[in-house]
């Protein structure tokens, strides 16, 4: 089944320089990248992302992390992989959330780390399902950013200017 999945290299991944081996890694995959933008996290991205976790001791550290004030590389490579099963070949090579329980071989494997605060520094967030990657790709990209038709949008005018907005 034709899918897609919304890929973040975190703020740890490209303090460590680990851009270009994370995209090799993924290559494996054979899955085309339709849409691909490095963006400052703003607070209110961060807590809309990580929502689901807003009632977890270490939202606080979380929303630090991925908003890069952890690093002092306050960016992150926003992507969006499409094609045959894309979230779960995606999962597969990026491995477990903890890293200490990732395979040795996957990316959060080699690459992850857990501070000594208990914060996951995994390198990589990839969604664990449709509903999820629908949810994050909307909440990270606009339909113009994409360059196939994943979901379905619409042209709205907006200040006198015509632009495309998920539907």
């Amino acid at each position: 089944m034709i899918n897609q999945t919304l890929v973040l290299i975190k703020p740890d991944g490209l303090k460590k320089s680990l851009t270009g081996n994370i995209l090799t890694r993924l290559s494996e995959t054979k899955l085309e990248i339709v849409a691909s933008k490095i963006l400052k996290v703003t607070k209110e991205l961060a807590e809309k992302h990580y929502a689901h976790l807003k009632n977890e001791p270490f939202f606080g550290e979380l929303i630090n992390y991925i908003m890069g004030d952890i690093h002092e590389r306050r960016k992150v490579m926003a992507m969006v992989y499409w094609g045959e099963d894309a979230i779960s070949k995606v999962r597969s090579l990026a491995g477990a959330t903890n890293p200490e329980e990732a395979n040795p071989v996957s990316i959060r494997g080699q690459y992850g780390r857990i501070t000594t605060k208990g914060v996951y520094e995994n390198v990589l967030h990839a969604s664990a399902n449709e509903k999820e990657a629908e949810q994050e790709i909307k909440m990270w990209f606009s339909p113009n950013e994409v360059i196939v038709d994943i979901y379905p949008s619409r042209e709205i005018i907006k200040n006198n200017v015509k632009e495309k907005v998920w539907g």
